[in-house]
């Protein structure tokens, strides 16, 4: 049994080849870039009026402003600014040759039709100058970085219509157990419904990877085999609950084992998600998830979740902060480092009471988890802790 710490640098330092295609624009969000991206011109690309206003020159504006011309966004100016002239020009407008400033429509009056004057006693240029954002041949964005709105927006700006990305992972999910029956059946006395494999499914689509799910494995050697067989041979990263304990019907290790599965560790000093498994093969990877829900969906964020980041060629930014616990909690067993859920109240973090690691109901009413490392019992209410969101 290994430590948290050692199996997170385990998980997070294996890599992959990773392989790219390009997408539309349209397409990108959520995919990872697989090249660096620079603007093919300057931004702005012209002298940009911040505001609606007149373009004139700053020595003129103690006197009156002729208005020699109407420049409204999207058009070239044609006359040049001289003495005592100006241009109305409108946000987003050309500010024209000759003029170095633009006094806001808000701070002038009208004299006639023609003539204006600055109420004021000084103002900025209220320019947006050409290159000030970016200039041509600037990076914009980096390889590796997850495309969102704010990155779209930039591809967009700079023409980049069909970016190189990262391919999407393929994840099979597997629940093991005869205990088990989909969702869609009535469980007999002795059975539970499957919950984890359609939780494990959310969990990779919210990763935007593709979920393939191969169904449930019975607990014999023979299909146990067969199954993860399969899913390696058609996913990049296979996710399987259960049968991963030392029961008399837990197949895994064994069939692991004699797939030559090289296993990284079997076993972690953590509570909820003790037998964890880790292996790969060939460039596959599979995680042997416990089969209780919590355990599975816990040790998906912190385990699985920042591999397929780093899979799909970029670090998983993890929404950590400190916050001070509102109340105190303590444990009995120290030997492990636990994972409680909290919910976040004015400000303070307050644990969710749930009765083990099979009750996954509790998780919809925590906002993150808090760890309590090896050795210690107690979380003081005042305590700073960190919290990781969910």
């Amino acid at each position: 049994m290994i430590e948290f710490e050692e199996a997170y640098q385990i998980v997070t330092g294996s890599t992959a080849v990773l392989t790219t295609e390009k997408v539309s624009l349209d397409d990108s969000s959520g995919r990872v870039l697989a090249e660096n991206i620079f603007s093919d011109m300057n931004m702005p690309p012209f002298n940009k009026s911040a505001m609606d206003g007149y373009a004139c020159r700053k020595i003129d504006i103690s006197g009156n402003l002729e208005i020699i011309e109407v420049i409204p966004a999207g058009r070239i100016p044609k006359k040049t600014i001289t003495a005592g002239k100006c241009a109305k020009v409108m946000t987003g407008g050309v500010v024209p040759d000759g003029s170095d400033t633009v006094i806001m429509v808000e701070h002038t009056e009208n004299i006639s039709d023609n003539i204006i004057r600055f109420t004021k006693k000084n103002t900025g240029t209220n320019i947006c100058y050409t290159g000030e954002d970016i200039k041509k041949k600037d990076k914009v964005l980096n390889k590796g970085t997850l495309i969102r709105a704010q990155e779209i927006a930039i591809l967009a700006s700079v023409g980049v219509t069909k970016p190189l990305v990262f391919k999407k992972l393929v994840v099979g999910i597997i629940s093991t157990g005869d205990e088990l029956v989909e969702p869609n059946q009535k469980p007999d006395i002795s059975q539970i419904r499957n919950s984890n494999a359609s939780q494990l499914i959310a969990q990779a689509k919210a990763c935007n990877t593709i979920p393939k799910y191969f169904g449930i494995a019975k607990d014999t050697e023979t299909s146990t085999r067969q199954i993860i067989t399969t899913a390696l041979r058609h996913c990049d990263v296979v996710l399987l609950t259960g049968g991963v304990s030392m029961g008399d019907f837990d197949y895994v290790p064994k069939v692991l084992n004699d797939l030559g599965i090289e296993i990284k560790f079997k076993s972690i000093a953590v509570q909820p998600g003790r037998p964890t498994i880790f292996g790969c093969k060939e460039g596959k990877y599979l995680f042997g998830l416990p089969g209780n829900p919590v355990s599975s969906f816990v040790q998906f964020e912190l385990l699985v979740k920042p591999f397929l980041f780093q899979l799909m060629g970029t670090t998983l930014r993890s929404h950590n902060f400190n916050l001070p616990m509102g109340e105190t909690y303590t444990r009995q067993k120290t030997k492990r480092k636990s994972f409680v859920p909290v919910k976040i109240e004015n400000g303070k973090l307050y644990p969710v009471k749930y009765h083990g690691s099979a009750h996954i109901h509790s998780y919809i009413f925590a906002d993150g988890i808090v760890a309590i490392n090896i050795g210690n019992t107690t979380l003081e209410k005042g305590d700073l802790v960190n919290v990781r969101q969910i």
